[in-house]
C-alpha cells in the first residue's frame, strides 16, 4: 500500500475542544535534523525494552505519538498550569528551563513564569489542540509588568514586561532547537521594538521575525494574546523515534501509522475505508466523528495497519544566531 503523506504546517493548530481522538502518527515526508545513533542497537534495544530508549516523538505535532515521556519537573521560576497534561520530551523540558533559567540569570528575582499545555502523557490528540501530540510543543506564559501571574492572561501591549519577555524568547531563539513560535502581532510588536531598544543586529532580527521572508520563526497566531505557542525540533527523541518505530508497530507495542486523505464527491466513510483496509469505527474514532457523513474537500485522518517506512535521518536546521553569537560559535568550535 502506498501510504499518502501530509507536510507539517507551520501553524499553531490551537482548535476548539474536541473528543481526544486515537494516539497514532502521521506520517511526513521529511523533518529537519540530524541522525543520532546506531540503528542496528537502537532496534535491539527497542525489542528487549523500549522504556530504556528515553522519550520517543513519533510523527507530526498534529498527528503523532509521545512514548517514554518525561512530566515537566516542579521549580522555582516556573509554575504548572496543568501538570496532567505537561508531558513532553526531555529535551523540550531542558529547552524550556533553560530559556527560563536565562532570563533569571539576566533578571534575578523574576516572577515565575507559567507553563501550559505541553502533550498528553500517552501523546495524540490533547483537548483544546489539534497540535501538542508528540511532546515537541509548549504553550508558555508571558512575564508582565504587574508581577506574577498564576495562570494563563490576556496581555495588552502595555501589559508585558518587556525586557523580561523578549530575554525568554531570545533565549529560545538563540540558546534551544527552536521551530516555530507563535503569538499575537500586537505583542511580537513589542518584542520587536524592546530588541531594537537593546541594540540588536537588524538584519538578524529581519530573519527571525519574518521581516523579509514568510520564514520567520517568530510567527503571528489569532488567540495567543495570553501565551507564547513554541514548537522545538528535537534531535535525539526524533530521530529515534523514527528508527525504532517500525519495529515497536510490528511487536504490538505502539500502534501504525495515520495518512491524510482529501475527500472526492461521492466518497463515503466506507468506501474510504475499504481503500485503506481500515474500518469506518476506526476513521471516526480517529477525526472525532460522532456519524458517518464526510464532506468533499475536507481532509481526515485515516488510520491504517502497515508500519512505515524509513524515510531517512531527521536533520536540524543550525540556529539562527546574531552576528556576535555566530562568530562566537565560530571561534569556540
Amino acid at each position: 500500500m502506498v501510504l499518502a503523506i501530509a507536510a507539517q504546517a507551520p501553524a499553531a493548530d490551537d482548535a476548539p475542544r474536541t473528543e481526544r481522538s486515537g494516539t497514532v502518527p502521521l506520517l511526513e515526508e521529511s523533518v529537519f535534523g540530524e541522525p543520532a545513533g546506531d540503528a542496528t542497537t537502537l532496534r535491539v534495544q527497542a525489542e528487549r525494552d523500549p522504556r530504556a530508549l528515553g522519550p520517543l516523538s513519533i510523527g507530526t505535532p498534529d498527528a503523532g505519538l509521545l512514548l517514554n515521556p518525561m512530566l515537566f519537573p516542579a521549580g522555582p521560576f516556573w509554575t504548572l498550569r496543568e501538570p496532567e497534561e505537561a508531558w513532553a520530551t526531555d529535551e523540550t523540558v531542558d529547552f524550556i528551563v533553560n530559556a527560563i533559567e536565562a532570563v533569571e540569570a539576566r533578571y534575578p528575582g523574576s516572577p515565575r513564569l507559567v507553563i501550559g499545555d505541553l502533550s498528553h502523557p500517552r501523546g495524540g490528540r490533547i483537548d483544546r489542540h489539534r497540535s501538542h501530540q508528540v511532546g515537541r510543543d509548549a504553550d508558555l506564559g508571558f512575564y508582565y509588568r504587574q508581577g506574577e501571574a498564576h495562570t494563563f492572561r490576556a496581555a495588552r501591549p502595555s501589559d508585558l514586561d518587556a525586557p523580561r519577555s523578549w530575554a525568554f524568547v531570545r533565549a529560545l531563539v538563540t540558546e534551544t532547537d527552536v521551530d516555530w513560535i507563535f503569538i499575537d502581532r500586537s505583542l511580537i510588536r513589542v518584542l520587536y521594538d524592546q530588541a531594537v531598544a537593546e541594540g540588536e543586529d537588524r538584519a538578524w532580527l529581519a530573519d527571525i521575525f519574518g521581516r523579509t521572508s514568510d520564514k520567520g520563526i517568530i510567527q503571528h497566531e489569532r488567540r495567543h494574546k495570553d501565551h507564547l505557542h513554541v514548537r522545538f525540533y528535537n534531535r535525539r527523541a526524533q530521530e529515534h523515534g523514527r528508527i525504532v518505530y517500525p519495529v515497536l508497530v510490528e511487536s504490538g507495542m505502539a500502534p501504525p501509522p495515520n495518512v491524510r486523505h482529501r475527500v472526492r464527491s461521492g466518497e463515503t466513510l466506507g468506501s474510504i475505508a475499504r481503500r485503506y483496509g481500515t474500518s469506518v469505527t476506526a476513521i471516526r474514532h480517529a477525526n472525532g466523528l460522532r456519524g458517518t457523513r464526510v464532506r468533499a474537500g475536507r481532509s481526515y485522518t485515516i488510520p491504517v495497519r502497515k508500519a512505515p517506512v524509513d524515510r531517512g535521518p531527521v536533520i536540524v536546521p543550525s540556529r539562527r544566531l546574531p552576528p556576535q553569537l555566530s562568530v562566537r560559535a565560530l571561534t569556540t568550535d
